[in-house]
């Protein structure tokens, strides 16, 4: 067989065998004929013409996620680190508009994000930004889908997944955090210490009840014993008065050997009764009226014993005389 016949015949081969191709699941390919767009093949076996109609790209049809890190300033001039996450697909209907209207789509999605973000934080404190964040976020799909869909893209969602402040600030926040702890802690500590103030005042009020009442009842013991032992004594033949004399001294010889048994006992005992009291009054009063007067005779028999010292001697002196 010729040998020319061979490499047409493998050639032949190659041409047919390349006229097909296949497409994966989840994608596309765009078909151009002389550097025209002919068609979008789809998942599947395709044929195209050999040396006439080429593979000009391949759209992916997935899902994908672009993250976009955005340094803004919020309204009370703190700088913040954003990150946005937007997750977004080529629309299958618009693969022509996605694969040729568009050179760069990530750089076209960044952009937007940008724009949105540096017109919505700004407008917002730094407490807002964190408690906002998904306001921001649904602000973003919000534009990019106005602005993706004509180039063939759909927003699935747009997420706010980070908002890092700068360092100082964070530690301002976390000072003010704990000084806000802080202060609970010692409103609860406060609370709990007058807690225990009422209760122990409380405790301490029914202490002295109960000792009062306990002292009474003593008292009232006492005056019925006294009036008992009376009625004894008066039934042997002994006056009231003289019984409660009696019972008097009884009690002052009784308290008497009590001091005496107990050896560190460090209790004078003054006379107690209305004769005694003003029996020491007036021998205070006399003591002090006898104090004035040594005091006042001291002074007399010093004056008149004081040396005299108001006379004085003069003698005469004799003139000086020049030799």
């Amino acid at each position: 067989m010729d040998i020319s016949l061979i490499i047409l015949l493998v050639l032949g081969l190659f041409i047919f065998l390349s006229s097909f191709f296949t497409v994966k699941q989840q994608s596309s390919f765009i078909i151009e004929r002389f550097g025209k767009f002919l068609s979008v093949r789809n998942s599947g076996l395709q044929l195209k013409l050999p040396l006439i109609d080429r593979v000009a790209g391949r759209v992916n049809l997935k899902i994908q996620q672009l993250d976009v890190i955005i340094e803004t300033k919020t309204k009370d001039n703190v700088f913040v680190k954003m990150k946005v996450s937007v997750q977004f697909k080529v629309i299958q209907d618009k693969v022509y508009d996605a694969f040729y209207k568009l050179e760069y789509p990530h750089d076209q999605i960044t952009a937007y994000v940008f724009d949105v973000v540096r017109a919505e934080v700004p407008k917002l404190k730094l407490d807002d930004v964190f408690e906002r964040k998904d306001d921001i976020a649904i602000a973003v799909k919000r534009e990019l889908n106005e602005a993706m869909t004509t180039y063939g893209y759909d927003i699935i969602n747009t997420l706010v997944t980070d908002i890092d402040p700068d360092i100082q600030v964070k530690n301002a926040m976390n000072r003010i955090n704990a000084a806000d702890r802080e202060k609970t802690v010692a409103e609860f500590e406060g609370e709990s210490t007058r807690i225990r103030i009422v209760a122990k005042a409380k405790a301490e009020a029914e202490s002295k009840r109960l000792q009062g009442q306990g002292i009474a009842d003593q008292r009232r013991e006492i005056a019925r014993g006294l009036v008992e032992s009376v009625e004894v004594l008066n039934s042997v033949g002994i006056n009231s008065q003289e019984a409660s004399a009696l019972i008097v001294v009884t009690q002052h010889y009784d308290t008497l050997q009590a001091i005496g048994a107990d050896a560190n006992s460090n209790l004078i005992l003054l006379p107690n009764s209305p004769q005694a009291g003003s029996d020491m009054l007036n021998n205070m009063v006399a003591s002090f009226t006898a104090s004035n007067q040594m005091g006042e005779l001291m002074k007399k028999n010093n004056k008149k014993l004081k040396p005299k010292t108001d006379e004085h001697h003069s003698g005469n002196q004799a003139p000086d005389t020049e030799v």
